[in-house]
């Protein structure tokens, strides 16, 4: 069985995946800009089931000033302010995992970009990866 693993950027909250991710994203929503201080969000969907953390308890952000006009849950360490993972609306059997906390990238490949209408102007897609404006 594939095994991945991963933490937060001190340590003190690490996790480790069984089995595959049932998916692989990039949200370029303003939102997730802001929580990652950068141009995007890289996200695996996880059952949670298949995702077991270690060590201290994420601390929660309610983020109801969304384009989507649902509540994310977003997740990060209270101690080194890593973002973790996202709960969305409409997916409770599913956690969205931050890939950039992975120990091992390397299986990363999107599938997908979502919320492209904001978009940083600088960043090229690429061919073939189903691009939507917003949410599908």
């Amino acid at each position: 069985m594939t095994e991945y693993t991963g933490q937060c950027l001190c340590g003190d909250i690490r996790y480790k995946v069984s089995g595959a991710p049932a998916m692989a994203g990039v949200c370029h929503c303003k939102n997730c800009q802001r929580q990652a201080g950068s141009a995007f969000s890289t996200l695996w969907g996880i059952p949670k089931p298949n995702i077991a953390f270690e060590g201290l308890q994420p601390t929660l952000y309610q983020d109801s000033d969304t384009a989507s006009g649902g509540q994310v849950e977003r997740y990060f360490c209270g101690r080194c302010g890593s973002p973790l993972y996202s709960l969305v609306p409409g997916q409770q059997d599913m956690l969205f995992l931050k890939t950039g906390t992975l120990d091992q990238t390397d299986d990363f490949a999107p599938q997908f970009h979502v919320w492209c209408d904001s978009k940083q102007n600088w960043v090229d897609l690429a061919e073939g990866i189903p691009q939507m404006a917003t949410q599908s």
